[in-house]
């Protein structure tokens, strides 16, 4: 009999696309527990299947993330500064659930959220397919939740990186600034996992640091000015996407792009769906209706049969892998930290 947790095998090639929808490949073994160093476990029996990699994936940011790893076992570790301190997460899929092992002064808050992590406050059933490519790629991924972290700034400050710039520039300014700021991640992982800095050391890291990571002024002015009021952001988690939506976006450098991506992953915000993206656009566009020059008024008008869950068929087109043809050159990478 199947287990409740489906394994991370998608129908599509792993593509920069599909990966943006939220695929990490997850081996498919079977976590063990790690003994020792302080460690508390807990299990986890979900009413749905889930999979590990598509409900875990958007948290990664980029193959070399410092607070995300997956091993040959079949587990997930992230590195997390929770509301308590920071904190080591093991997961791993069983045949009756997931089996969780936690570290540090912050394993008891996470172990307790383990459940809204892998989706549990998600609710697939409010989704009904309207397209033809749409309906394949939910039927493929019956274990796809989204999660819902209840953490903002460790998603709001990537995505603040992430703005403007290739996801390549984004990835490597965040490995190295949270190699650089951060802390090893509590438990077995030491050196080969790290927890994110704390809002005050966003704000202290100096000028010349955040050019050498290639972060213009104009990001890294918006993070410190995130981190100083990070106690007001982190509120966002516990409410409604709009009022959530607003508390973020009173920040300036912070728009509907960023709070969005945010949201998505803090909130588990089923219908916040980005706008002001570069290439999201032309990709809704061409799956559901042929037209890559599509816009954001053209690309909502398109998901608003998805009214209330629109970020989760956006991430349905991205997870089938349909984009339209590339007819320029990609954005070329930049890296001001040379200049």
């Amino acid at each position: 009999m199947a287990g409740r947790f489906t394994p991370s095998t998608p129908s599509t090639p792993t593509t920069r696309t599909t990966v943006r929808g939220g695929h990490t490949a997850v081996p498919a073994g079977r976590g063990h527990a790690v003994a020792g160093q302080g460690g508390k476990g807990r299990s986890w029996t979900p009413g749905a299947p889930v999979d590990l990699g598509l409900v875990l994936g958007p948290l990664r940011r980029g193959p070399g993330d410092p607070t995300f790893r997956t091993t040959p076992d079949g587990s997930v570790w992230r590195g997390t500064l929770t509301p308590d301190g920071p904190a080591t997460l093991r997961v791993a899929a069983t045949p009756e659930g997931a089996d969780a092992e936690a570290w540090g002064p912050g394993r008891d808050w996470l172990l307790e959220n383990l459940p809204a992590l892998l989706g549990a406050a998600d609710d697939p059933a409010a989704f009904v397919p309207r397209h033809k490519l749409v309906h394949a790629s939910h039927r493929r991924r019956p274990g796809l939740r989204l999660t819902r972290t209840g953490l903002v700034l460790e998603s709001l400050i990537p995505t603040v990186l992430e703005q403007k710039v290739t996801a390549d520039e984004a990835y490597r300014a965040w490995r190295r600034l949270v190699r650089q700021y951060g802390t090893p991640a509590p438990g077995p992982m030491g050196g080969d996992l790290y927890v994110m800095p704390d809002a005050r050391d966003w704000a202290l890291i100096p000028s010349w640091d955040w050019h050498r990571a290639g972060v213009d002024m104009k990001r890294s002015s918006t993070i410190v000015r995130a981190a100083r009021v990070a106690a007001r952001l982190e509120e966002a988690a516990a409410m409604e996407p709009g009022p959530a939506a607003a508390r973020l976006e009173a920040v300036p450098g912070i728009g509907p792009w960023t709070s969005a991506e945010t949201l998505q992953r803090s909130n588990g915000a089923p219908d916040a769906v980005t706008t002001g993206d570069l290439h999201l656009p032309g990709i809704i566009g061409f799956a559901l209706a042929g037209e890559r020059d599509a816009d954001d008024a053209r690309m909502l008008e398109l998901l608003a049969p998805y009214e209330g869950q629109r970020h989760r068929a956006a991430r349905l087109v991205l997870l089938a892998g349909r984009t339209p043809p590339r007819r320029t050159p990609r954005m070329p990478r930049t890296d001001i930290g040379r200049l």
